[in-house]
């Protein structure tokens, strides 16, 4: 489907696949009362039919095997924790539940937040996550999940970037466009038109948060069809965009509210944002919409949340002594290597010292492959375009890689070994034709490949009391260093 969408007479995103139209730096943008009037007419209107759903009693087994009663469309996970105690109410975070038995609304929604797949921890194939004042429909059985489960820290953060979404709205007036949780912490994206954030924003956006916080806006869901979707973002042309691509005719997708953001989301999320009780914003970075570089940049902002002041100061803690193991400093500090942020960025300039320590680990590195029957070959590290079209890296990543134009021929800086090393294969001499497969490259561009092992390189494994093609002989400690060895 094309990425073009058009849909009301707001800002749209255009032929080029670009934003089109009014944009400007805002607090109270004209389209969040639109929103949150909109919204109200939907959400109602998903009220009245979540009231006509028949109720039965259902049984909700809990990991203990403690069988519990309720109600379909009435009784919550967040009725049930209640029942148990005040504290398992106040610290969970969501449910995970497994039905009994078919459960029409799991199969009718279709998300449209992008960027939704963070990880939530391990599940059953059968499981799914239930927001904690969402009513049950079915038979089941139940975990409250808390913040120290993996799932329960995945969702808390999801629900942290929609406060994090309403504070840049907040302030700005931007589009927002994803928001996803990440393995610590959350981001999110927004379009911001020519202005740029930094740090000096962080606080604002803080502020903003902690109000969001002190207001315990409640979370609420909403399921939608795709044309009443369309018409709810219809000022944001980037959840236009999602909708329009990902929610097939004819299908549902759900929407969250918490105070004045309404964002796409397949949730859940937590109750209130009043359990997000410490946030800190860390950094903020460039993007493009897609992860494309010929679309919209926008303005990404990371951030962290917590239920207690206790653990976000545990985790600044462990930022500042990470920071004191940063390489990048402890290179320095030794005198080992140094990376130059304008002359080379991301390269490493290495001191004596450090060159010592670098050759003796790669010494060690080739010694390890010659136990285990490989040999080194060494390839250019500038090509002609024609190799990179014959492996097919051109097709695919072309727009990625180093080109350079030389007497009107282009040529591309190595970006891998595996086209080279294929052609040492099909056109050296005999000794490479046999090489079967490759191992990474070493510092110095050199390749490894798998030989078939020479009588005087069987003869060396042997009395190193070693297998050439494996680990599985090397003594204990001998494998605990090839295996904390660089690759």
């Amino acid at each position: 489907m094309s990425n073009r969408a058009f849909v009301g007479s707001g800002p749209k995103i255009g032929a080029t696949g670009k934003f089109e139209g009014e944009f400007k730096v805002q607090k109270n943008a004209p389209y969040i009362e639109h929103r949150l009037k909109t919204w109200d007419k939907f959400f109602d209107k998903f009220q009245e039919k979540l009231k006509k759903q028949p109720r039965k009693p259902i049984k909700i087994e809990m990991p203990d095997g403690a069988i519990k009663e309720g109600t379909s469309f009435e009784t919550s996970p967040m009725d049930i924790a209640k029942g148990i105690s005040k504290g398992l109410a106040d610290s969970a975070i969501a449910a995970k539940l497994i039905y009994k038995e078919p459960v029409a609304s799991l199969k009718a929604c279709v998300a449209a937040d992008e960027g939704s797949d963070e990880d939530t921890g391990e599940m059953e194939e059968e499981a799914v996550l239930w927001d904690m004042t969402r009513p049950l429909e079915g038979s089941c059985r139940l975990e409250l999940l808390k913040f120290d489960d993996t799932a329960g820290q995945g969702i808390f953060w999801h629900s942290a970037a929609h406060i994090l979404g309403q504070a840049m709205e907040r302030e700005f007036g931007c589009h927002l466009t994803i928001g996803p949780a990440l393995a610590t912490g959350f981001y999110y994206d927004g379009y911001f038109g020519d202005r740029r954030l930094n740090e000096a924003d962080f606080k604002t956006i803080e502020k903003h948060a902690q109000d969001i916080t002190k207001e315990a806006q409640i979370y609420e869901r909403c399921e939608l069809s795709k044309e009443d979707a369309l018409e709810l973002f219809k000022e944001n042309p980037f959840k236009v965009q999602l909708i329009s691509t990902k929610v097939p005719d004819g299908a549902l997708t759900s929407c969250y509210r918490s105070g004045a953001l309404i964002d796409l989301c397949r949730g859940p999320h937590i109750s209130s944002t009043a359990k997000a009780k410490a946030f800190a914003v860390t950094k903020n970075a460039a993007a493009y919409w897609l992860g494309d570089q010929n679309l919209d940049q926008l303005q990404r902002m990371y951030a962290i949340a917590f239920p207690t002041d206790k653990l976000m100061k545990e985790w600044h803690k462990f930022q500042e002594e990470a920071a004191k193991r940063d390489h990048r400093n402890v290179g320095k500090q030794q005198e080992l290597f140094m990376f130059h942020p304008v002359f080379s960025p991301g390269s490493c300039f290495w001191f004596p010292a450090g060159v010592r320590l670098n050759n003796k680990l790669t010494d060690m590195i080739k010694n390890e492959y010659r136990l285990r029957g490989f040999q080194e070959v060494i390839t250019p590290n500038m090509y002609n375009s024609a190799l990179f079209k014959i492996s097919g890296h051109y097709q695919n990543y072309a727009d990625d890689m180093y080109a350079l134009n030389i007497e009107k021929e282009e040529w591309f800086l190595k970006p891998m070994n595996c086209p080279g090393t294929s052609s040492c294969s099909t056109l050296g001499s005999g000794v490479t034709r046999s090489c079967r497969s490759a191992l990474p490259t070493s510092a110095c561009c050199t390749e490894t490949r798998r030989a078939v092992p020479s009588r005087a390189s069987r003869e060396y494994a042997a009395s190193s009391r070693t297998t050439p093609t494996s680990s599985a002989g090397l003594s204990r400690s001998r494998r605990r260093s090839f295996r904390a060895s660089p690759s």
